[in-house]
């Protein structure tokens, strides 16, 4: 099927959470991009999320699938959906999240250069504590077994201002063309719910691609709304296996040595750093204005 210019398809993945999903979506509903379409994935859910779903927003696509095939197989599933539908471009975006009414266009501009960007992701702030940073690109270590947000925690400022290159995207929000992702041969489903996307991006950064963070695109992320909070003991396990998994998948022995040696301070430090920062006060939903 021949593919519209600039056709995009937004997907997002949905999991027993009709009511973050439709506020997702209703921000989405206020970008006005000529050739966007959404496609939600309902990921096997066992409540009447998709049912509530499709009723808030019947304008949008709607892939049910019979099982829960993780984040990354919710992806992907959706991607072969929006190839089918003709998708120039995807961009996978998490149902816990709002975005800025331009946030669109600024991830798309890279990729049509046809250059050698292949991903692009952009600023993603803390829901509920307006102007500090969640994610402004990304740190990876594959010696040391170190991933990290660069800018986590951190107030926003010009520091963040500037677009550059980054070592990995992550699957919150990020853009490719419709036909990198599959060359990419997508997300490694074993990966289940985390890790997926640092992988992903070392696969496109191997094959010579870069990952640009754009920081004029405005996301807003409700942090771990399908995990329990930042500091959850499953979500904690469930992310430590899958960075060994990562590690071991690409051969990287020093960095799974040195992750088991430093991980109790790691996760010390972390959890310091989690405490310290709730102590911030909370200041409700994302802006409708942005700026």
């Amino acid at each position: 099927m021949s593919c519209k210019k600039d056709a995009v398809h937004v997907i997002v993945v949905n999991w027993n959470n009709a009511g973050d999903t439709i506020r997702c979506l209703e921000s989405l509903s206020g970008v006005h991009f000529p050739g966007m379409r959404v496609l939600v994935v309902d990921n096997g859910s066992t409540d009447d999320s998709a049912d509530r779903i499709r009723g808030a927003y019947p304008q949008y696509g709607m892939l049910k699938l019979d099982r829960n095939r993780g984040f990354g197989g919710g992806c992907n599933a959706g991607h072969g959906q929006a190839m089918k539908e003709g998708a120039e471009y995807v961009v996978f975006l998490n149902n816990d999240t709002v975005v800025d009414p331009g946030f669109l266009e600024p991830l798309l501009a890279p990729l049509r250069r046809r250059g050698s960007v292949a991903i692009t992701v952009p600023r993603i702030y803390f829901m509920n504590y307006h102007g500090w940073i969640w994610y402004a690109g990304g740190e990876v270590n594959l010696l040391t077994g170190r991933v990290a947000h660069r800018g986590i925690r951190k107030k926003d400022g010009k520091l963040f201002d500037v677009s550059s290159e980054t070592s990995y995207a992550t699957g919150c929000c990020l853009a490719m063309s419709a036909s990198d992702f599959s060359r990419s041969g997508g997300f490694d489903e074993r990966f289940s719910m985390y890790g997926e996307d640092v992988d992903l991006s070392l696969r496109i950064r191997e094959s010579g691609k870069k990952i640009l963070y754009v920081p004029t695109s405005k996301v807003w992320h409700r942090v771990s709304a399908s995990g329990g909070g930042e500091l959850d003991l499953l979500k904690l396990w469930r992310k430590n296996l899958s960075l060994l998994r990562l590690l071991a998948k690409h051969e990287a022995w020093s960095g799974i040595f040195l992750y088991l040696l430093l991980a109790p301070f790691r996760l010390l430090l972390g959890a310091v750093s989690v405490a310290l920062f709730r102590l911030k006060e909370p200041v409700g939903a994302a802006p409708k204005e942005t700026g």
